[in-house]
């Protein structure tokens, strides 16, 4: 096991982008806050050449929507992998699990699978988490502010935990016509698949 602080993540840990292998030539479907898949608790998965290329996809995928995570219930798969790149470049961690959580800090965050909604979310201030990476072997990385922020909101995806769940019922309230409209059209689009 590697003891990976936040900032050398991204130099160990890290996918060089979308090209990885040959792979990454696709730009997933971003489900929406009212699709069922984000609602469910995805499987854990053995690494794999596939599982290599669906993070490189997501990478791709997170990057055109101009994200900073992304899990794989999101892109409709019901796999623990998350990608992770908050500019000092991307990490991808393959059945991450957080095994400590130290302080507190709230902040606004958004989500891809809720596009023009922000939430005011309490987390952790620091976490130490640990997975696979993208060549299948144990990593271990302690993360604080934005770092630890985007693992937990990814981690959550990956119990079916949304930042709706997370927020205030005022939060919700205010917010209710915008996620109405969400659902309708996950609804929508569900339908025509």
């Amino acid at each position: 096991m590697a003891i990976i602080p936040a900032k050398a993540a991204a130099l160990l840990i890290i996918l060089s982008g979308p090209d990885l292998c040959g792979a990454g030539n696709n730009i997933m479907k971003i489900f929406k806050y009212g699709s069922e898949v984000l609602r469910k608790k995805a499987e854990k998965v053995v690494w794999s050449e596939d599982i290599r290329k669906l993070i490189a996809d997501m990478f791709r995928t997170m990057r055109e929507g101009n994200g900073v995570g992304l899990a794989a219930p999101q892109v409709g798969r019901s796999a623990r992998v998350i990608v992770i790149d908050i500019g000092d470049g991307g990490v991808a961690l393959v059945n991450p699990e957080i095994v400590k959580k130290k302080g507190k800090e709230t902040c606004v965050e958004g989500c891809l699978s809720f596009p023009g909604i922000e939430f005011e979310i309490e987390r952790a201030g620091e976490v130490d988490v640990k997975g696979l990476n993208d060549e299948g072997r144990e990593v271990h990385i302690t993360a604080c502010g934005l770092f630890a922020r985007a693992l937990q909101h990814e981690i959550d995806h990956l119990d079916g935990v949304l930042i709706v769940d997370r927020t205030s019922f005022l939060s919700r309230k205010l917010a209710s016509s915008k996620l109405k409209k969400l659902i309708k059209e996950s609804k929508k689009n569900e339908m025509l698949s």
